[in-house]
């Protein structure tokens, strides 16, 4: 970022700018000879129940095999975000994402579950996914790592 830019940041505006203006960017894989298995888990996923407007809390994971690209993280990230102001069912969030990044990436296989948390006495946990025709690679098992046991 440029000193100008930097200068005309507007406090408690700039991240809702970012946001606004991102868009989800591919890189390329340094190794699409290879079938191997990407895991991101993003444990503060927000967006708003479309009935009520209460907030809805998730950790999305998100498990691919990637083929010519990656996603690039803080596009991910700012993507993300764009939810958090977003009234949707916890079906289409995670549907959403994962036609998202499919359309982005063209990935060999991607699992995206929404592990949305208890709310009126229901837990509801999506799995949406994608293989490309012919794919036979890996799939992992659905896995959450980061709650909070340490690891």
């Amino acid at each position: 970022m440029s000193e100008e830019q930097e200068q005309t940041r507007v406090p408690g505006r700039y991240g809702l700018d970012e946001i606004a203006a991102n868009r989800l960017e591919a890189w390329p894989n340094p190794n699409p000879e290879r079938d191997y298995v990407i895991h991101l888990e993003i444990p503060e996923f927000t967006c708003l129940c479309p009935r009520s407007g209460f907030p809805d809390f998730a950790t999305i994971v998100i498990d691919y095999v990637p083929d010519r690209s990656v996603v690039e993280l803080k596009s991910l990230k700012l993507y993300i975000n764009g939810y958090r102001d977003r009234q949707i069912s916890h079906e289409a969030a995670t549907n959403t994402i994962l036609n998202d990044l499919v359309t982005l990436l063209g990935p060999r296989w991607m699992r995206v579950a929404g592990d949305f948390n208890v709310r009126g006495n229901i837990k509801t946990i999506i799995f949406a996914e994608y293989a490309a025709p012919d794919y036979s690679g890996p799939r992992s098992e659905y896995r959450r790592y980061m709650t909070g046991s340490g690891l």
